[in-house]
């Protein structure tokens, strides 16, 4: 029923959203007599930050079309390699004349990016994909809003999500690299372990960034909610159905507006700041940092809804049974085993104040991936980054990015013993740490 009365106040407030839009633009245009009224920046401002409060946003585009590889810039295209009813695999493919540019990119790795299926849609990681397709062919995965996804499709589990990333990585080949930033580390690892387990293609490199590999480490106060409260807790509490009014009606889900009103929670004081600060960039005419502010939250306030089961299975699995750091995760009747990946290199990276996956928490894969030598894993600790820093903005730019593009270079040519073969033997656990950097 909260759907639905959700969807109800969201029709009755377009009216006045677009209303007050138009009237903003009344007072501000340079050509309406009404910008000479007392007060009018005030009025087109107030106008115009209630127009944005109220108004639905869109899933963004990537909008990437072109980056510079080697100095030179070449264009970009996005084409969808892979369709799946929850997913679509897409392809940034880069096109240049240069010669030179040409030879250059035919040589470079190839990198499978997994999103997070978390709330917020594919285009969260715009600056990872901008700086990677620098050097790197890139696919990402863009999952779709289950609200758009009829019932007739099926429904979505974590497991299918694992089969999903075990797809695609069969579609890419064994040369691919993968990264996984925050919720996917898990099943990526899951997926990985059983190709590697079932002598299926494995990647040459897994980079698991800010991920709840082991929520038990230092946990934060999402993964308190997960662990304090029950499984039906969640069941009546977070999930609705869809209302009639979308191709997936009547789809179990756990609806993007709930989620956003819980991201919006956990820093109210910050997002009230950032919109009075808005208000007073428009009346001051200050248009740059209108335009950062509209840029950041045209992207925060496009949610998607995730299916319930998928959501329910990742509350239960990793939050409260900690099934793949326990060794009792089972998908399609194997268990999964981090210990039997052998030639797949590992990256780890985490945030110093990263208030969502815990200190440790994305580590902990060295202590399950114990087939894989020493000299094949790394962790990278990223001094001053929260959890966003570490895959977007300055930080990652400037700090993340060159550690993983030297992860994935080095790692390029396949391990010396092919890991494809029979199930391997579980293997001792080693004292030795990863080499760790810090940044």
């Amino acid at each position: 029923m909260l759907y639905q009365i959700y969807e109800t106040q969201r029709a009755l407030l377009a009216p006045f959203s677009e209303f007050a839009s138009a009237t903003a633009k009344l007072y501000s245009h340079p050509l309406s007599p009404f910008t000479h009224v007392p007060l009018s920046q005030r009025y087109a401002a107030g106008l115009d930050l209630m127009h944005r409060i109220t108004k639905e946003y869109e899933r963004p585009e990537f909008n990437i079309q072109t980056v510079g590889v080697g100095g030179v810039p070449v264009a970009v295209q996005e084409q969808l390699a892979v369709h799946k009813p929850f997913c679509d695999l897409i392809r940034f493919k880069r096109f240049t004349d240069d010669a030179g540019a040409l030879d250059r990119m035919k040589g470079q790795p190839t990198v499978l990016v997994v999103a997070p299926l978390s709330g917020h849609h594919a285009t969260l990681l715009r600056d990872t994909v901008r700086s990677l397709l620098q050097d790197h062919k890139v696919y990402i995965t863009r999952w779709t809003d289950a609200r758009l996804v009829p019932q007739e499709d099926g429904e979505f589990h974590l497991n299918d999500y694992v089969g999903y990333v075990q797809e695609f990585i069969r579609h890419i080949g064994p040369d691919v690299h993968v990264i996984s930033v925050c919720q996917p580390t898990v099943p990526v690892l899951a997926a990985i372990s059983l190709q590697a387990t079932t002598g299926d293609v494995v990647p040459r490199s897994m980079t698991m960034m800010g991920g709840p590999i082991d929520a038990r480490r230092s946990p934060t106060a999402v993964n308190n909610l997960a662990m304090s409260k029950s499984y039906e807790w969640f069941e009546n509490n977070v999930i609705y159905r869809v209302p009639p009014n979308y191709p997936g009606a009547g789809r179990r889900v756990y609806p993007g507006f709930l989620q956003h009103t819980g991201f919006v929670a956990m820093n109210p004081d910050r997002h009230l700041s950032s919109h009075y600060d808005y208000f007073l960039d428009l009346v001051r005419g200050d248009g740059e940092s209108a335009d950062a502010h509209r840029e950041f939250y045209d992207e925060y306030n496009a949610v998607l809804d995730m299916p319930a089961d998928y959501y329910l299975d990742t509350i239960k699995t990793v939050f409260q049974d900690f099934a793949l750091v326990n060794g009792t995760w089972v998908v399609d009747g194997v268990r999964v085993a981090p210990e039997d990946i052998t030639t797949t290199a590992l990256l780890t990276v985490e945030g110093e104040r990263d208030d969502i996956s815990g200190a440790g928490q994305t580590r902990a894969a060295h202590d399950l991936c114990l087939g894989i030598p020493a000299d094949r894993q790394f962790h990278y600790d990223v001094a001053g980054a929260g959890h966003y820093g570490i895959f977007s903005g300055r930080r990652w730019r400037e700090n993340v990015y060159p550690v993983v593009r030297d992860f994935i270079a080095k790692f390029n040519q396949a391990a010396p013993a092919d890991s494809a073969g029979a199930p391997k033997a579980p293997a001792r656990r080693r004292s030795a740490a990863p080499k760790t950097a810090t940044a």
